[in-house]
C-alpha cells in the first residue's frame, strides 16, 4: 500500500563519456548488471541525486578496472529520472522484514544442501565491504520467492548506504555515504538529460 514513492527521483549512473553519449542520442542503452557481487541485487545501478559520487565512482572504476565488467576510459555522468513505482525502500522496516526473511530462506537452504552461504568481503583497507555476494544473493532470493509465489514483484530497490572513513572523530557520517537504486524494471527509467555543471 505504501511502497509505491510519489514522485519521480532524479539519479546519476557514472560511465564512459562514449556510453553516455550513445545512450543521449538513442543509440544504445543502459543495461543491467548481473554481477554475483552486485550490492542490491541484479538491475541498473544509479546514485540518488549525487552527480559527483556517480563521478567519482566512474573515476574509481577507470583508475581500477578490475573492479568492473566494462572499462572506462573516460569518466562522465549521465542523469535520469527515475519513476520507482513498486519500489523496495530499504529505509523502510516492512522492507527490511522482507530482507531478513530471504536470509533465512537462503540460509535454512544452504544448510539443507550443506552448502556455504556466500560472502560480503572488503578488497581495500578502508574497511569498506565491497564485494558483496551475500547481499546480492539474499535479494536475488527475495525476487525469486516473490515470483514463484506469484507477488507482486518490486520495479526497484533504494537503499542507504553508509561508506568511507568518518568525516570527523566519532562522526555517524562517512565521507561516501550515498543513497543507491537499483532499477529492475526499465519502464522505471522515464529519461536521460546531460546534468548541468555546477560552478
Amino acid at each position: 500500500m505504501y511502497s509505491s514513492l510519489p514522485s519521480f527521483v532524479l539519479a546519476f549512473h557514472g560511465c564512459d563519456a562514449d556510453l553516455k553519449r550513445k545512450v543521449l542520442l538513442s543509440e544504445d542503452a543502459l543495461k543491467k548488471s548481473h554481477n554475483e557481487y552486485d550490492w542490491l541485487g541484479h538491475g541498473i545501478y544509479f546514485w540518488e541525486n549525487d552527480p559527483d559520487r556517480a563521478l567519482s565512482y566512474a573515476e574509481i572504476i577507470r583508475d581500477n578496472p578490475k573492479r568492473c565488467n566494462y572499462p572506462i576510459k573516460n569518466p562522465a555522468v549521465l542523469g535520469a529520472i527515475i519513476d520507482l513505482k513498486y519500489c523496495l525502500n530499504l529505509f523502510e522496516e516492512r522492507a527490511l522484514g522482507y530482507l531478513r526473511e530471504s536470509y533465512n530462506i537462503l540460509e535454512s537452504l544452504a544448510r539443507a544442501a550443506n552448502d556455504r552461504l556466500p560472502e560480503n568481503k572488503r578488497i581495500d583497507d578502508e574497511g569498506d565491504v565491497l564485494v558483496r555476494k551475500l547481499d546480492c544473493a539474499v535479494f536475488e532470493m527475495l525476487h525469486k520467492y516473490r515470483r514463484e509465489r506469484k507477488l507482486k514483484e518490486f520495479d526497484s530497490v533504494r537503499s542507504p548506504f553508509w561508506e568511507g572513513k568518518e568525516i570527523y572523530p566519532n562522526s555517524g557520517f562517512r565521507e561516501k555515504n550515498h543513497i543507491q537504486i537499483c532499477v529492475r524494471n526499465l519502464e522505471c527509467i522515464k529519461g536521460y538529460f546531460d546534468p548541468m555543471k555546477l560552478p
